[in-house]
């Protein structure tokens, strides 16, 4: 220990007898000489780069640690806010000012700049305006841009100009463009991309008047090297404001000298408490082996299961990439500190409350339920899917809490109208808000979106009307993927323990714990009995053998009664159009609710069929005819659904 000591000391002691690596004179002819560029890429900014940083070589101490720059392919720089990407195009330092555009677009890419309008220091500047963006219009608009994205076929995305009709269309999202651009657009002289591609500006928030006085006195702007603090770079050395102030040099640099002489000193006392602590270390390392690897999302007060699979920390971190990272103390004040009366709802896995965000966002704020290594694995679990997701009947993920947090956080985006559930059978139940065409829209998009999941190897495993959420125009965010799980490539299911909501689980599943997507596809079709009939899934108050809605529903199908369960305000009765697609929806729940999977149609299929009865009134091979007449609903039901559906 003695030896091990004395040639630590001596390192210590020789170290601090060298120069510094960074001369002050260094710092300065570093920053004065090097340029912010990218290879032989456009030029962005002349001599003075303050407070950016980064590119090729500009050392972090010329700028400030919020403003980094990267170079794009040796050619281009970008910056990095949140998980978007933008290429600068130019850069007005005296007005606080760069231009950017999407990076993806430029690079022949899908737009990645959706409901963008600022984060942190950087805001949208006044000559920058959020316009809409529209998919699914019926006409040709020749304002369009298509990209293919993953697990999708290719999408088209629409801007509407004044005298554009917006009749079919469906808003998508917003997305920032200079307004000058938008003008042009408006007039048909640039077309969508050539628009997108002149970027659009931002301003950016820096307290400048230090720099500006050491830019007076003959200096240049930086940051301390063991600092986020402002340093105004001389040739002499670094100073705290400007060149000029140096009073009392000399009593500081003599204070230094003692500093540095204390400092070594009790570096030397702690290298002999850090060899003794060595063996500790070690010691308490395989201890907590257990807890490193199961710790990396969970709070500091959540011990790991022994029994359960290891929680990998890389992996972990690696999820969390691209996602904005919430403080605690934000989302406790965004919620007043998780106040009761801002709950919205309470699942299985956590209590889902409102919240208000500093910048004016409302959102919604699920706190996940303190029950140790599940609760870590559920967060990782929703956090590892919905970063890979993207569609419009999807609830949007904003972000999480950091792994530092005392409670796992997920902030989502607040759909204001409450559930499908709310508006048929719950406290905004209102006939005459809830049409039968707004039903079949909903049953439609909640089919689109479960549809995208299972093409993109998610099972969603939980589907039922409270996790369908219906905006002020009832369009619909499928939400809760609580009990999503990943679907193995090379696997047709997945064996787990049965959990669902009564009522909507899988038979099937529930006996024999096979979880398919076929399970999604049988509660879905409670969901659209729900749509025709106003019943809850689930009524201890009916008949024993009613009680649950997809019993009732076959056997009121099977007996031909199928207008004793349909909600009296649809008008069943007197509209015909209503009548047949009615109907056609029943027909298909039927096949959807057969006890065996093997017998169900895939939800590619469910959402083709219920696409045509939206459009043309009936399904595909489907003649309806009149309920009043004898013999089964549809000619091919009860008895000819036997035929196996091929999975699709």
């Amino acid at each position: 220990m003695s030896i091990f000591f004395f040639f630590i000391s001596s390192v210590v002691f020789s170290v601090a007898d060298l120069p510094s690596c960074f001369s002050a004179d260094q710092q300065y002819e570093e920053c004065r000489s090097r340029n912010l560029t990218c290879g032989s890429g456009h030029r962005v900014f002349e001599s003075t780069t303050y407070p950016f940083w980064g590119g090729f070589n500009k050392p972090k101490f010329c700028g400030h640690s919020s403003f980094k720059l990267s170079c794009e392919g040796d050619q281009n720089l970008t910056l990095a806010i949140g998980n978007i990407t933008l290429r600068v195009v130019s850069a007005n330092l005296e007005d606080h000012k760069i231009s950017v555009a999407d990076d993806s677009l430029l690079d022949g890419g899908c737009l990645n700049i959706w409901n963008f309008n600022g984060k942190n220091q950087f805001t949208l500047d006044s000559n920058t305006e959020m316009i809409d963006v529209f998919v699914n219009c019926s006409g040709v608009a020749p304002l369009q841009i298509s990209c293919e994205e993953s697990y999708e076929d290719p999408v088209t995305y629409h801007v509407l100009r004044s005298s554009d009709s917006d009749e079919g269309c469906m808003k998508y999202a917003e997305i920032p463009m200079l307004r000058s651009a938008k003008d042009e657009l408006q007039r048909s002289e640039l077309t969508f991309v050539e628009a997108l591609r002149k970027g659009f500006d931002l301003r950016y928030i820096m307290e400048d008047k230090a720099c500006r006085r050491c830019i007076d006195s003959g200096g240049i702007c930086g940051s301390a090297l063991d600092s986020e603090s402002f340093r105004c770079l001389c040739a002499d050395r670094p100073h705290n404001s400007s060149c000029d102030d140096n009073t009392n040099q000399g009593k500081n640099d003599k204070r230094r000298r003692v500093i540095v002489k204390v400092l070594i000193g009790a570096s030397a006392a702690v290298v002999g408490l850090i060899a003794a602590s060595i063996f500790w270390y070690v010691y308490h390392r395989r201890k907590t082996k257990s807890y490193r690897n199961s710790s990396a999302l969970l709070p500091r007060n959540i011990s790991s299961d022994p029994s359960a699979k290891s929680f990998d920390i890389e992996k972990a971190e690696e999820l969390l990439v691209g996602v904005h990272i919430f403080s605690y103390e934000e989302l406790e004040e965004a919620t007043n500190n998780f106040d009761p009366s801002k709950e919205l709802g309470d699942g299985g896995f956590g209590t889902v409350y409102y919240g208000k965000l500093k910048d004016g966002r409302s959102v919604a704020v699920k706190r996940l339920y303190d029950n140790n290594f599940k609760r870590a694995e559920q967060f990782r679990n929703e956090v590892e899917i919905l970063t890979g997701l993207r569609h419009p009947n999807l609830v949007a993920l904003f972000g999480c809490s950091s792994k530092q947090s005392r409670d796992l956080l997920l902030v989502y985006e607040y759909v204001a109208n409450g559930t499908l559930a709310d508006h048929l059978h719950g406290p905004q139940a209102n006939p005459s808000s809830l049409p039968w065409s707004i039903r079949l829209k909903i049953a439609v998009e909640t089919a689109s979106a479960l549809k995208y999941l299972h093409a993109s190897k998610i099972i969603h495993r939980d589907v039922k009307s409270n996790n369908i959420l219906l905006d002020q125009n009832f369009n619909v965010k499928v939400a809760d993927f609580g009990l999503s799980r990943l679907f193995p490539m090379d696997k047709t299911h997945v064996s787990t323990a049965p959990q669902g909501t009564p009522g909507y689980v899988d038979p099937d599943y529930h006996l024999c714990y096979q979880l398919s997507n076929k399970s999604d596809v049988y509660s879905f079709a409670v969901v659209l009995m729900e749509l025709i009939s106003s019943l809850p899934a689930v009524d201890i108050t009916r008949p024993r053998q009613e009680i649950n809605l997809s019993n009732m529903a076959v056997v009121k199908i099977q007996n031909h009664e199928l207008r004793d369960m349909v909600d009296p305000s649809l008008g069943f009765d007197t509209d015909t159009r209503v009548r047949q697609t009615v109907i056609a929806v029943a027909e298909l729940a039927f096949q959807c609710l057969q006890s065996d999977k093997d017998l169900r149609p895939c939800m590619s299929h469910v959402q083709d069929t219920l696409t045509r009865i939206q459009n043309n009134g009936f399904g595909s091979e489907m003649d309806v005819v009149d309920v009043n007449k004898s013999g089964p609903l549809v000619a091919q039901s009860p008895d000819s659904v036997i035929v196996k559906w091929d999975s699709k």
